[in-house]
């Protein structure tokens, strides 16, 4: 039994394999990974669209103000934590995706939902909504 989503074997409507765009935001999402926990601001802006919005319970902000705290914050490497993100879905839609994450950071445990758009032939995160289980 595979453990890809069907639609990566299928092709989208602009003609382009879910099997490429599965592969590309995979690599997008390690860097979500990688950047929260390295506290790589760089690595981070790098994949978010500009105008992206971060959403919680009671909680709003742009791409740059969470940067901001993101830098701000201590590194989860240099903590010493352990690694254990991990993508537990992800749907591709045409020119859309939605990836559920699981992010375990520093004194809290996420489940992030990651908001994925191809504009221009690249994909970007356009929003992040979280919850802390």
């Amino acid at each position: 039994m595979s453990t890809q989503p069907e639609t990566t074997q299928q092709t989208n409507l602009k003609g382009t394999s879910y099997k490429a765009d599965h592969e590309i935001i995979g690599a997008i999402l390690q860097d979500y990974f990688d950047g929260l926990y390295e506290g790589d601001v760089a690595k981070l802006r790098r994949i978010f669209h500009d105008d992206a919005w971060l959403k919680g319970s009671d909680y709003r902000s742009s791409r740059d103000e969470w940067l901001k705290a993101v830098a701000a914050r201590p590194v989860p490497k240099e903590e010493g934590m352990d690694y254990g993100f991990k993508i537990l879905s992800l749907d591709i839609v045409g020119d859309q995706a939605m990836a559920k994450v699981d992010v375990p950071l520093l004194a809290a445990h996420f489940i992030d939902f990651i908001g994925l758009l191809k504009e221009n032939g690249a994909w970007k995160i356009v929003n992040k909504m979280f919850t802390i289980i």
